[in-house]
């Protein structure tokens, strides 16, 4: 059973060795993470951040979890509980990522639901939810969550899918 959770100091080396099998795919998969400060600091950021708090410049009120697996790190979610511009156009709500070993098994459809699932306890009954228009596999995960497509849009880089999707 899949489970999504804020990190703890514990998943640090998993946490760890996930940023760097996404970094293959030009993912950054731990938000913000900086080695300089290291894995406490970064927890004590993302309480922070998950408060609105400290946040750099053109960030959002957000939760940044782990998805695990019977305690296996498989992948992550950023949920952000507001929009501003940037994340209204090509952002959204939600961003996860699924480890490469660990894809096709479900797992982002769940990560997702558990996601929007959040964001409804929080009010927001309505989550946009992105991916680019050439990841097929993202944009059968946000159908499977009942995704429905307002338009494409041009992003930095390539053409998004613009999904609404609802929490409940």
């Amino acid at each position: 059973m899949l489970v999504i959770r804020p990190f703890t100091f514990q998943d640090s080396d998993e946490a760890l060795a996930a940023r760097t099998e996404l970094d293959a795919d030009d993912f950054d998969f731990l938000l913000g993470y900086s080695s300089r400060r290291g894995f406490d600091e970064y927890l004590e950021q993302l309480a922070a951040h998950e408060q609105g708090l400290g946040l750099p410049p053109g960030w959002v009120k957000s939760a940044l979890w782990g998805a695990f697996v019977d305690g296996e790190l498989v992948g992550r979610t950023c949920i952000r509980f507001e929009l501003n511009d940037h994340l209204r156009s090509v952002g959204g709500h939600v961003g996860y990522a699924v480890r490469p070993q660990h894809r096709r098994r479900g797992y982002a459809t769940q990560i997702l639901r558990q996601s929007l699932h959040v964001l409804a306890q929080r009010g927001i009954e309505s989550a946009l939810v992105t991916c680019r228009v050439d990841n097929i596999a993202s944009a059968g995960t946000i159908e499977a969550n009942g995704g429905v497509l307002e338009n494409v849009v041009e992003a930095s880089d390539g053409m998004t899918n613009r999904y609404w999707v609802p929490t409940h």
